[in-house]
């Protein structure tokens, strides 16, 4: 099994059959990008990614209430062979201090650059307890139960 192959990986959310679903993953140019750091910018996606080949365009996750970023992203290329290139060599390295992971992705739609946790940002981010710098502070359990001020949480 080599780097560029489908992962277990499937997005719950997909409007469609799981047979459309991996029909899809088999063919795409896009890429899921997770575990970012909420500090990470478009321009440094742009120079990691097009070491790989040539970058259509990068969709940031925001926040669906602030608009802000927060920790994913989608990478789309020209070629599926880039797209490969990029699972091979960037999955699992360290950008903006995290450790991220890639993964093939059934396409963009337009929605889907918005976090779908109950708050705005991801759902993983809303059950998580600790505070964690590098992503973009405190969980969400956490900031309800300290009522941490909006500027130490806010991008």
């Amino acid at each position: 099994m080599s780097a560029a192959d489908l992962s277990s990986y499937r997005d719950q959310h997909f409007k469609g059959s799981r047979g459309d679903q991996e029909r899809l993953l088999r063919g795409t140019v896009t890429l899921y990008i997770g575990n970012m750091s909420f500090y990470t910018t478009e321009e440094q996606l742009y120079e990691l990614f097009g070491k790989c080949g040539d970058v259509k365009r990068i969709i940031m996750g925001l926040d669906k209430f602030k608009r802000t970023p927060c920790g994913f992203c989608f990478v789309e290329y020209y070629s599926r062979e880039d797209g490969e290139a990029a699972l091979r060599y960037i999955n699992g390295t360290r950008l903006d201090d995290r450790i991220i992971r890639t993964d093939w992705d059934a396409g963009f739609v337009e929605g889907r650059q918005y976090g779908r946790g109950k708050s705005g940002g991801q759902v993983r981010d809303e059950y998580r307890t600790d505070f964690d710098s590098g992503r973009g502070g405190y969980g969400k359990i956490v900031q309800q139960k300290l009522d941490v001020p909006e500027f130490l949480t806010s991008n």
